[in-house]
């Protein structure tokens, strides 16, 4: 059921309305004219982008941004200023499927209409949404107090990567790109020591905002793999990674995608786990150290931070969707 906020406005020598049907009608023929009431709506959407020519998602001023962006073209579109909340601050460079915002405001625009009108500023008013490297996927009015980041619950990342074999030049925007092929059996050893309940402060990176606390929940955490003779090879396989040859074939290209979900993370969580596990399929780390990494609450007991190029922010939880 959709909540109504009814604020009601007198402009000089018209009435207020005491009859809130007839508010939410103020434009139809179902009320007199003299009447005159504002609906303030609770938005909530979803959006997908390519980060690559956007630095990151929080506004900032004189850089390109995903929340500036969307702001200019709501603002413009219901001609008042409009902000948005997003449920994660993704860095310059990562990537969105299932980024989510809410916003309020009071306007006439049917809102079932609202995401095919702003799709279409984005994409500089052309007749196609392909152009833009912004789009809301869904949108829709939600209950008074909902909103992106306080109602979250969890979230799912992707992390992207290409190891061994050939590369193109349009991969380097999308993965990350190593020389060598993995042992992903070893990386998905590691990745136990990962899942559950744990202080992850060895996983935060310095220069995010201060939480009160640095213990997170991680419900899931998986790595797949296909493998291709080369980079214009239609046959592929599973990788599983032998432990007996370090999971490394000499020619072989990994497509791997490490798939992470948990009640919240830090700042560059996801992008440090990533990092470590790769030194561990790397053969640098053993899977085993991996948990005295999480004990230690200690970055420098971490691997490196991955590049944001391979990172997607996937899907957002709600318990009331």
């Amino acid at each position: 059921m959709i909540h109504y906020s009814v604020v009601q406005k007198l402009d000089a020598g018209l009435e207020f309305c005491e009859d809130e049907r007839c508010c939410k009608l103020w434009k139809s023929s179902a009320c007199s004219g003299k009447r005159k009431a504002y609906v303030v709506k609770n938005i909530f959407f979803t959006v997908e982008y390519d980060g690559t020519n956007f630095h990151g998602w929080q506004r900032q001023p004189n850089a390109r941004t995903v929340q500036g962006v969307l702001e200019e073209a709501l603002t413009g579109i219901l001609g008042q200023p409009i902000s948005i909340d997003g449920t994660s601050r993704t860095d310059a460079g990562v990537h969105a499927l299932g980024q989510c915002a809410t916003f309020r405001a009071d306007f006439a625009l049917p809102v079932d209409r609202l995401m095919m009108v702003l799709n279409h500023r984005l994409a500089g008013g052309k007749h196609t949404e392909d152009l833009s490297d912004v789009r809301v996927t869904s949108l829709r009015e939600m209950p008074e107090g909902f909103h992106a980041r306080f109602s979250c619950k969890g979230k799912k990342y992707v992390y992207r990567i290409l190891a061994g074999g050939e590369k193109r030049v349009f991969d380097r925007n999308y993965y990350y790109l190593l020389r060598e092929p993995l042992d992903t059996g070893a990386m998905r050893e590691a990745a136990k020591h990962i899942v559950g309940t744990h202080d992850f402060k060895c996983f935060q990176a310095a220069g995010g905002e201060e939480k009160e606390t640095t213990v997170r929940t991680v419900t899931s955490l998986e790595i797949f793999c296909e493998e291709r003779l080369s980079a214009d090879s239609e046959s592929g396989s599973s990788c599983e990674g032998d432990a007996s040859n370090g999971g490394k074939s000499r020619g072989l290209r990994q497509d791997i995608r490490i798939e992470v979900s948990g009640d919240g993370f830090l700042y560059n969580m996801v992008r440090i786990i990533t990092g470590t596990l790769v030194e561990v399929g790397q053969g640098k780390r053993t899977p085993d150290s991996v948990a005295a990494t999480v004990a230690s609450c200690d970055r420098t007991t971490a691997g490196h931070t991955a590049p944001p190029q391979g990172l997607y922010l996937a899907e957002v939880y709600f318990q009331s969707l």
